[in-house]
């Protein structure tokens, strides 16, 4: 089909392009910006008139659930979402159930998300076999169907000899390696951020040094290794500024922040709302502002949902029982656009850092309008409120701390390779 989307304030960060332009797309790409191709005659004219055109969102880590998990929720219902929320690519961490350590696990993944037809789902392969930290997984094998990077997820390799050999392996293959940086000991099965707010609510806290002391030793063998790595889910000022650091050594380095860590702090756990039950935690309001100051600097790439979609009685237990994760793919847009309000980020930045720079991080030729680039496409109005509730969102998912927040700026539609996933139905 070819479509004509026309009138709207057309942002590529990509290719520094930002004005009223009408975008031409056929044969599930991008043909032109501005001017139509000779002899272009569309099938069908999309009025973009006071909304913004951008690339498809990326996602760097957003859980599925499927396979394994299925009764929290499936491919289909999460890329569902995330088509309703503007996001075109998901990037599917390695823990799943079995854990993607085989070809058969990735390929299995990128079928269903084939067949749902809503999203292009991604995927990561495990460094260890299992996650268990012992054994390297067969790395070549997983690049071979399609596997975008290296992942133990948030399983600790405690054996630094292992890690070492994991990381030349990675090389070898040149695949980015994604680390959640965790020291298992300090972790010590925590669950809020140690300092006045756990203590006065007797909880196990979780210590900065948690996060600093394992992205120490990763620095020191990303640099011995020569690997191209990745900090997923940064969460402390402190360990900003140690890959700030690293990336001035020229270290390949990067990092990205989840949404919620740019607007949540510890104080929003209140009297244990298990909503707020994150990994890593919700750290200091110091924490959240050097967070934001990362991504306006650019030592933080890219801003990431983080999605995890729980069954409800996953956060009905005591807080210290309960699953740690947020249903966040719908916010992801609105909550870095927030950013632009509260003028941490303008505009172009803040979709930088959810369209070409996650996409770089992971090597994919999406993210972009560039003539001849997948037609993914996201337009929104950039000044509508809206209120999210639990029945309006899409994700199988209603464990949000945002539920009841007035949020500005609201996806009409989105388009996957040309073809339209998601367009808003309004009632008159």
């Amino acid at each position: 089909m070819r479509i004509r989307i026309a009138n709207g304030r057309l942002i590529d960060p990509a290719n520094g392009i930002d004005g009223i332009r009408d975008l031409y797309i056929a044969e599930g790409r991008i043909q032109s910006i501005g001017q139509a191709p000779v002899g272009f005659e569309p099938d069908r004219v999309i009025d973009a008139r006071g909304q913004i055109i951008c690339p498809g969102l990326v996602d760097l880590s957003a859980r599925l659930r499927e396979p394994g998990e299925e009764f929290k929720a499936s491919i289909a219902s999460e890329t569902r979402a995330a088509a309703s929320a503007g996001v075109t690519t998901l990037c599917c961490p390695p823990d799943t159930r079995p854990v993607i350590d085989t070809p058969a696990v990735a390929e299995l993944i990128h079928q269903r998300a084939h067949d749902a037809g809503m999203a292009r789902v991604v995927t990561l392969g495990a460094m260890t076999q299992g996650l268990a930290g012992e054994c390297l997984a067969e790395m070549h094998a997983l690049k071979s169907v399609g596997c975008v990077g290296i992942s133990n997820a948030q399983s600790p390799i405690t054996n630094t000899e292992v890690a070492r050999r994991a990381m030349e392996y990675a090389a070898t293959c040149d695949l980015p390696v994604m680390l959640h940086a965790e020291d298992p000991w300090l972790w010590n099965r925590g669950v809020a951020h140690e300092g006045p707010v756990s203590t006065r609510l007797g909880l196990p806290g979780i210590p900065e040094s948690a996060e600093t002391v394992a992205v120490s030793r990763d620095l020191l063998l990303i640099e011995q290794t020569g690997v191209s790595a990745h900090f997923c889910r940064l969460s402390t000022a402190r360990a900003v500024d140690m890959v700030a650091d690293a990336q001035h050594r020229g270290l390949s380095v990067t990092a990205d922040v989840s949404v919620y860590h740019l607007h949540l702090t510890d104080m929003d756990v209140g009297h244990y709302n298990a909503n707020c039950h994150v990994r890593p935690p919700l750290r200091t309001e110091r924490d959240k502002q050097r967070l934001r100051g990362g991504l306006g600097d650019g030592v933080i790439g890219a801003v990431c949902s983080d999605h995890q979609p729980h069954d409800e009685d996953a956060k009905t237990a005591p807080f210290s029982a309960t699953e740690p994760g947020i249903s966040s793919l719908e916010v992801l847009l609105p909550l870095t656009l927030r950013l632009v309000d509260d003028g941490v980020l303008d505009v172009q930045t803040a979709l930088s850092t959810l369209t070409y720079k996650p996409a770089r991080i992971l090597g994919l030729d999406v993210g972009t309008l560039a003539t001849g680039a997948p037609a993914d496409v996201c337009i929104f109005e950039p000044n509508r409120n809206w209120l999210l509730t639990d029945v309006a969102m899409q994700s199988a998912g209603k464990n949000s701390p945002f539920i009841g927040w007035e949020l500005t700026g609201k996806v009409t539609h989105t388009l996957l390779g040309g073809v339209t996933v998601y367009e808003e139905t309004r009632s008159v």
